[in-house]
């Protein structure tokens, strides 16, 4: 039986929140996971994992795999922007010491590098009410990790690795936009987590001893990472690209910051600031000027 219109509508507006969830629990895996395997390694590890795991669910379901070389290869480098580079980034920054705020604030400004540069590449348009919203968003998160900043050095290294991450998600969620639109979810996240998983090992193969401690906090971060992030949060993304335009879904990534505090307020007993609780409400509000135009046209 074909599900309602209704419900069909209840599940596409629950994917944001759901997509948003799920993705913030990546900066707490990281921070899990990183004290027994360097960073590179954790994700060649990871990625492999995925990668055999989303092609034996593609074999079982007969799912359709690119219809040519080409094809192939456009999903391949967009799989290397969004996991390698962004992932390989952020998992880097956090083990050389960046704070997980600052790292989630700096990856945060997406939505305005996605919005500025899908006009030009998508022919996407942006409409003033929705750039009110990308400036309010980006003034939440730093209203959110502002209490993270003031004390805690970052070295130059992490910054950079940081900021490489932004600029390979946002190229990455374009370039899917673009030449990805109908990939199979899991074939064509087979392709992408082999990939990038390539790139992870040579990269680890090159500067880290490659050393694992398999403890129960590592395997279990592990699991969640390959689990409910890659094949989970990820499906989610591009379900999210596919369906939207890149400025709007890239907006989402506002609120990754708060609930990351929210979530650390929990587990790691971080209290959060009132001047949090503010950026919280503020990266909300952008957030909702940004997609209630696709809501209501």
């Amino acid at each position: 039986m074909s599900p309602r219109p209704d419900d069909r509508r209840l599940g596409l507006r629950a994917t944001p929140v759901l997509f948003v969830l799920l993705w913030s629990t990546g900066f707490l895996g990281a921070k899990y996971g990183l004290p027994y395997a360097e960073p590179f390694t954790f994700l060649a590890i990871r990625m492999a994992i995925a990668s055999v795991l989303l092609a034996s669910l593609a074999l079982l379901l007969r799912s359709p795999w690119p219809e040519s070389p080409g094809r192939a290869a456009h999903i391949a480098i967009a799989g290397m922007l969004i996991h390698a580079g962004y992932l390989g980034g952020v998992f880097n920054a956090i083990y050389l010491g960046m704070p997980a705020g600052i790292a989630a604030l700096i990856v945060g400004l997406q939505p305005l590098l996605t919005a500025a540069l899908s006009g030009w590449l998508l022919g996407e348009r942006v409409l003033p009410r929705q750039w009110l919203g990308l400036v309010l968003g980006l003034i939440g998160i730093a209203l959110v990790v502002a209490n993270r900043l003031g004390g805690e050095g970052t070295s130059l290294a992490g910054t950079v690795s940081t900021f490489l991450a932004l600029i390979a998600i946002t190229f990455g969620t374009i370039y899917q936009k673009r030449h990805c639109g109908r990939m199979d979810l899991m074939a064509g996240g087979a392709i992408q987590y082999a990939a990038s998983g390539l790139v992870m090992l040579l990269v680890a193969a090159g500067f880290e001893t490659m050393a694992v401690r398999w403890t129960g906090e590592f395997l279990f971060a592990l699991a969640w990472l390959v689990l409910v992030l890659s094949v989970g949060a990820v499906g989610l993304l591009y379900t999210l690209i596919r369906q939207g335009a890149a400025s709007r879904v890239a907006s989402l990534f506002y609120l990754v910051p708060p609930v990351v505090a929210i979530f650390s307020y929990f587990l790691f007993d971080e209290h959060l600031a009132a001047l949090s609780m503010l950026g919280f409400v503020v990266a909300m509000a952008g957030v909702w000027l940004v997609i209630v135009p696709r809501v209501s046209s």
